[in-house]
């Protein structure tokens, strides 16, 4: 049974949702300021600093737990459908990760859409592992990647576009319900339409929309449903089953391993889109994150 804590994750989604049926023609910017309360449901980890840097010209943010390793890192792409979201709303749920990685984890305020629609922001996110490898001087079997729903898909993607121009793979990534972009086809839309607080087939429609812009929905780039993914790195993958994205997830584990990666997925009942940010608050998020961490250690070498 889901804990009394999870119900703040809820609240804050239907409270969202009901303000955007309240003024259907609210501004992007209206929107933005709505998502940039999304950190509110998460307790600031104690002993983690942050930094802001730039890297290749990308804002970014360092999250730098105390006495954690200094030669490993986490890749983190923020969720929001690739449309809101930024490196401060997921500041804290990205400190969690890190501390309990026991290394420092590196917040990419990718350029967002309609602004830079795709393939803007896994550009971004490419940018931002070479940056990695040329500026910080780590290994790539020292690097994971991480992200929640549309950072999700980053976690994935961003590792086909580097293996595109040739880079060498990072050791392991680790999706957060992962967003399969502008494609309502997972049959959860239906299954789970009265269970998920936040997203729906018309979240998807009007997010979706605004990344794509003229693009292809099927691109690789876009969409990790449709990603080769033989060759991939190890993929472990967290969802809730009472997300309308949980198909999403489900389709992406069964392709991956189908192409003989080495995948796992959790999937914690109960549980609404990127609960993990209640990170302080619900064990269900804390037990996530040490799950995340427990996995990842050794696949970095910590």
């Amino acid at each position: 049974m889901a804990s009394p804590e999870s119900q703040d994750l809820v609240n804050l989604y239907k409270g969202w949702v009901a303000a955007m049926q309240a003024q259907p023609d609210m501004p992007l910017e209206g929107i933005r300021k709505l998502f940039s309360h999304w950190g509110d449901v998460t307790v600031d980890p104690p002993g983690v600093d942050y930094i802001e840097v730039d890297v290749a010209g990308i804002p970014a943010m360092w999250a730098i737990p105390k006495n954690s390793a200094q030669d490993r890192a986490l890749l983190c792409s923020h969720g929001g459908g690739y449309v809101v979201g930024s490196m401060y709303t997921h500041r804290k749920l990205f400190g969690h990760i890190a501390k309990a990685v026991g290394c420092r984890a590196l917040i990419v305020d990718y350029r967002r859409a309609p602004e830079n629609p795709h393939p803007g922001p896994v550009n971004d996110m490419a940018t931002a592992y070479r940056w990695l490898l040329e500026h910080e001087k780590l290994a790539p079997s020292h690097i994971a990647l991480t992200g929640d729903s549309a950072g999700g898909a980053l976690a994935l993607t961003t590792i086909a576009r580097i293996r595109e121009l040739g880079l060498p793979l990072p050791a392991a990534t680790m999706p957060m319900s992962p967003w399969a972009g502008w494609d309502t086809s997972g049959k959860t839309y239906d299954t789970n339409k009265d269970k998920d607080a936040l997203v729906s087939r018309d979240t998807t429609e009007g997010l979706g929309s605004l990344f794509i812009g003229n693009g292809d929905p099927k691109d690789p780039l876009a969409n990790p449903l449709y990603i080769d993914y033989k060759g991939f790195p190890p993929i472990y993958l967290q969802v809730g089953d009472a997300e309308t994205l949980l198909d999403d997830s489900l389709r992406i584990a069964e392709r991956a391993k189908a192409a003989g990666v080495d995948v796992r997925i959790d999937v914690f009942p109960e549980m609404q889109h990127v609960f993990q940010f209640l990170a302080g608050n619900a064990p269900e998020a804390d037990e996530a994150i040490q799950r995340m961490a427990s996995w990842v250690r050794p696949k970095i070498g910590l």
